[in-house]
C-alpha cells in the first residue's frame, strides 16, 4: 500500500482480536463493545493502543484528536483516577458531557478496570517498544501513568 494509514487501524484490530483469542484459550471472559472485542481477565479489561509510528518514549504518548469517544470512555470509564486533583467536581459542578466520559461500559462490567498495552510499531520494522500498566487520560490527551512496566519485544523471524 501506498499510504501508511490503513496499517495502524489493521494492526490495532490484528491486536484486540489476538488477545480475544488467547483468552478465549485460557478460558477467560472475551466481551464485546461498540463491535470490537476486548479479551477481561479477572475483571482487567486489555486495552491496546499504538500511540506512534516509530520510537518514541512512553510519556510521549498522546491520544489523537479524532479519536473515538468509546476508546475516550473507556479509558475515563474504566481508568484509574488521578492520583491527585487540584480540587474535586462535586455532581452539581459536571457537565453531562463530561459524566457521559465518565460512565462505564455495561458490555465490559462496571467494576472492570484497563490494563493499557501501549506500543509503538511500524510496517518495516514491526513493534518497536512495548509497554503496559494504569494509564490516566487527561484532559490534554496526554497520559499519567500510576504504573508502567516495558515488555521485551519478541524478534521476528525473517520468511
Amino acid at each position: 500500500m501506498k499510504k501508511r494509514s490503513p496499517y495502524g487501524a489493521t494492526l490495532a484490530e490484528a491486536v484486540r482480536e489476538n488477545l480475544a483469542d488467547t483468552a478465549r484459550e485460557l478460558e477467560q471472559a472475551v466481551r464485546d463493545v461498540r463491535g470490537y472485542e476486548y479479551a477481561v481477565i479477572n475483571d482487567y479489561a486489555l486495552f491496546p493502543f499504538k500511540y506512534a509510528d516509530r520510537p518514541k518514549p512512553l510519556d510521549r504518548a498522546r491520544l489523537a484528536a479524532n479519536a473515538s469517544p468509546t476508546r475516550r470512555r473507556m479509558l475515563l470509564g474504566h481508568g484509574p483516577q488521578p492520583q491527585e486533583v487540584l480540587f474535586p467536581l462535586d455532581d452539581d459542578l459536571t457537565t453531562e458531557e463530561y459524566e457521559e466520559l465518565h460512565e462505564t461500559f455495561e458490555a465490559l462490567g462496571a467494576s472492570t478496570k484497563l490494563v493499557c498495552l501501549f506500543f509503538t510499531a511500524d510496517p518495516e520494522n514491526g513493534i518497536h517498544a512495548i509497554h503496559w500498566g494504569d494509564a490516566h487520560l487527561e484532559p490534554d490527551r496526554t497520559f499519567t501513568w500510576l504504573y508502567n512496566e516495558q515488555l521485551p519485544v519478541a524478534l521476528q523471524p525473517l520468511e
